[in-house]
């Protein structure tokens, strides 16, 4: 079996090259998929515009091209491997700017991430302020 640590050190780097190759729509999902099961479950907020539960390679897909079309960037500023056991708990602070409206916002994310047979199960991200995260995001409506 695989440490844990050493497969979410190298899915974070392949998610790197995969955003740096173009990200969603213009890269290939294929430098990612080797980390995760192909029965995989990612659980995000449902105030966060790409919220819900994205299940399997192909969930997965369609996660990075939503998140890909909401931020323009979305720098892992600096992480902190908090437990690195079955369950592993990362700490991530981003910094990101909304494709839509060039706002920009700093923010943690705590992801409690499930590895097993060496390869990512389960993921399960913990904004501290979805609704900052929504509001950076959102184009205001038009007066009228």
């Amino acid at each position: 079996m695989t440490n844990p640590k050493t497969v979410l050190t190298g899915m974070y780097a392949a998610e790197a090259e995969y955003l740096a190759a173009g990200g969603p729509g213009e890269a290939s999902f294929d430098v990612l998929a080797p980390f995760f099961s192909p029965d995989v479950v990612l659980h995000q907020a449902d105030g966060l515009p790409y919220g819900g539960i994205w299940r399997g390679h192909e969930g997965m897909e369609r996660f990075f091209l939503a998140m890909g079309g909401v931020w323009e960037s979305f720098e892992m500023v600096e992480q902190e491997f908090l437990a690195t056991g079955e369950t592993s708990v990362v700490l991530t602070q981003v910094h990101a700017r909304a494709r839509a409206t060039g706002r920009e916002l700093t923010f943690p994310i705590l992801q409690a991430i499930k590895v097993t047979d060496g390869r990512i199960a389960e993921v399960r991200p913990f904004y501290w302020d979805t609704g900052a995260v929504a509001a950076v995001c959102a184009v205001p409506a038009p007066v009228r």
